[in-house]
């Protein structure tokens, strides 16, 4: 595949010549006329070189390369311009420029500085493969728990990993879907190209098929350059669509589309751009749930739940607590600076008392609330306790009616959950979702479904 190199010169006669002599010597060349538009382009394309003119309409070359800098710092940046002195060329340097050429410079002298810096970029490209290479041998460790559902949670990753297929991943919230996602990646034959991540419930939903499938120029008010999507940018990787549940209805079909030809259209485009992608969802919903209630396509669930990987709540492997708290308190060190060296009898037993409905999310939030209230080096039963009631978790203990199906058991274990953040929250659902681990749309999603007044 041709490097891709982009110009950024107002000089329309020397931009035209510059384009052509790169275009003969094998690169793919795009150009801009002011340093904004060359920008805008860099952040949505994926450019290997900017060569850029110093003196520009607007921003000034100088100026466009901390963003050029900021949105990849792998991107290798020559400077260009008629007005140069030896101090602008170090100064364009300094801020992180391969070269610069004073105008007008020879041809060959341009090659030979352009292929430099490409072949410094495809170096560092070929450093930063091996890197990954050696942590992918230590991907699956980054799974904490010794209980037989995570040793089946790993035996299951490993073969999945192994096989080029889509994955759907199912879970409560807090149970680790996206770092499951990142060690399904890195065990995997595309661990090379990257893993791009996309939260359905994140994104405004008019807005949600641009970051999807990209957006053509024009396509829409705001729309002032063409954006690639996020099957775009995975190109040879994986694509992780968190909360897949979540996902409009009248995007499905597209999606779906999408999935089957491995190809779509960007919004407002009329050619189909193909892309290679792997696709790992996640979802804290019950898809086969939504299926039947047709709020969720089922051709699109089974496209997407080719390999199912159901990972166990919390409070279904608590044998791995100690070890979990072990591995948070280590971490709180790190990055607290403090000292611990780990929690009492005492402490586990109380954290043995929970049901964790926010799961090993919430318990690492928990440990570090009990580490900032910790007076001295050990973790005790005062500091858990102290750091539950700040988080508001719900200590009555939800039992099923006798003889009720599991369905509907869960459903209403899912509900009071709700009820009760709701009620630790005074009816704030910004502040009950924050504790639930849910978006605020997906909260308001399962306060309808439950038919929950916010207020009572």
């Amino acid at each position: 595949m041709a490097e891709k190199i982009l110009v950024v010169d107002d000089d329309e006669a020397f931009r035209g010549m510059l384009l052509e002599a790169l275009a003969e010597r094998g690169f793919a060349v795009d150009a801009a006329a002011t340093a904004e538009d060359g920008i805008a382009m860099a952040k949505a394309g994926d450019y290997d070189l900017v060569l850029q003119d110093v003196k520009l309409p607007g921003m000034s070359g100088l100026e466009a390369m901390e963003h050029l800098l900021t949105a990849d710092p792998d991107l290798e940046v020559i400077v260009m311009t008629a007005y140069s002195t030896k101090d602008t060329g170090v100064q364009a340097m300094k801020k992180g420029a391969y070269d610069y050429f004073t105008k007008p410079f020879s041809l060959v002298e341009m090659e030979v500085v352009v292929r430099r810096a490409l072949e410094k970029r495809r170096l560092q490209g070929q450093v930063q493969v091996l890197q990954k290479a050696l942590s992918k041998g230590a991907a699956l460790d980054r799974l904490k728990g010794q209980s037989r559902a995570m040793h089946r949670v790993r035996e299951l990753i490993q073969k999945v990993a192994a096989i080029d297929v889509n994955v759907l991943i199912t879970g409560e919230t807090g149970t680790g879907k996206e770092l499951v996602a990142d060690v399904i990646h890195m065990q995997s034959k595309r661990a090379a190209a990257p893993l791009v991540k996309l939260n359905c419930a994140a994104i405004p939903e008019n807005l949600l098929e641009s970051e999807l499938f990209g957006h053509e120029k024009g396509a829409f008010t705001g729309a002032a350059w063409t954006k690639k999507g996020k099957f775009e940018l995975a190109q040879g990787g994986s694509i992780l669509l968190d909360e897949i549940g979540d996902l409009p209805l009248h995007l499905q079909p597209k999606l779906l589309r999408a999935v089957e030809q491995k190809q779509a259209e960007r919004v407002g485009g009329t050619k189909p751009v193909r892309f290679d992608v792997r696709i790992i969802a996640a979802t804290n919903q019950d898809l086969e749930d939504m299926v039947r209630e047709k709020t969720f396509r089922g051709d699109l669930f089974y496209r997407l739940n080719v390999a199912a990987i159901a990972l166990p709540a919390l409070r279904e492997r608590k044998e791995d607590l100690p070890l979990l708290a072990r591995h948070f308190v280590d971490n709180i060190n790190k990055r607290l600076g403090t000292s611990l060296s780990g929690a009492t009898p005492a402490a586990l037993k109380a954290l043995y008392a929970r049901d964790w409905p926010g799961n090993v999310r919430q318990l690492a939030n928990t440990l570090e609330r009990a580490a900032i209230f910790c007076q001295g080096r050990v973790i005790d039963e005062k500091d858990v306790e102290q750091a539950l009631k700040r988080t508001g978790a719900p200590r009555e203990t939800f039992l099923p009616a006798p003889g009720a199906p599991l369905r509907q058991a869960v459903k209403d274990y899912e509900k009071a959950l709700i009820v009760s953040a709701l009620r630790d929250s005074a009816g704030v659902q910004t502040r009950a979702a924050r504790q639930l681990g849910l978006s605020p749309k997906n909260l308001w999603n399962k306060i309808k479904k439950h038919g929950i007044d916010p207020g009572a």
